[in-house]
């Protein structure tokens, strides 16, 4: 069992073609893959009277209720929403930048999501915000080349970034953060 899991999506992410139908909280909270479970459905799927329902059922299973915020567009609005952490998307452009710092305001974790398929530049993200290794897309990139100048700089996570069912591991994030010698920081315990 992993230690902890918070970017998974749910059929919540409606608009998310890689979501399969029974990719439900319910059956999240049923397979217990980890003893923390964080669940960080799209916030630009979530909105308006979407919001109560996703949290209602989030609490109903005693999960961790999180959002995966697509850049600086939906960092002010996702701000005003009870989540307890962020999932972060920061391309490599000043908003997106400037757009952690309204998030680490909130006072909640901000976890930096994929950065190198979204071509993060890990030199300009605050220090107190965790980076993640995903199953996902580590391996589609030079993972050594691009942490390895950030292994004494920042604290790091895993997350399966999960979508199905089948996405439910760590495996090789866990493999990758062996190699770089960083452990999974564990947010919440």
């Amino acid at each position: 069992m992993l230690a902890q899991d918070l970017h998974i999506h749910t059929t919540y992410s409606t608009g998310d073609s890689a979501v399969v139908s029974n990719q439900t909280i319910e059956l999240l909270a049923s397979v217990k893959h980890a003893k923390v479970i964080g669940i960080s459905d799209h916030f630009d799927y979530l909105t308006d009277k979407k919001f109560e329902a996703y949290r209602d059922n989030v609490r109903k299973y005693g999960l961790i209720l999180g959002t995966e915020v697509d850049g600086a567009h939906w960092v002010d609005e996702a701000a005003k929403y009870p989540f307890e952490y962020y999932i972060y998307h920061c391309y490599n452009n000043s908003k997106d930048y400037l757009a952690i710092d309204k998030l680490l305001a909130t006072g909640k974790p901000v976890i930096i999501a994929h950065p190198q398929a979204l071509d993060t530049d890990l030199s300009k993200v605050p220090v107190d915000c965790y980076i993640e290794i995903n199953n996902r897309y580590v391996w589609r990139y030079d993972w050594r080349k691009f942490y390895t100048p950030f292994i004494g700089t920042f604290h790091f996570v895993l997350g399966s970034d999960a979508h199905q069912p089948n996405w439910l591991t760590h495996s090789v994030a866990e493999y990758v953060a062996s190699e770089l010698g960083v452990t999974n920081t564990l947010i919440f315990e």
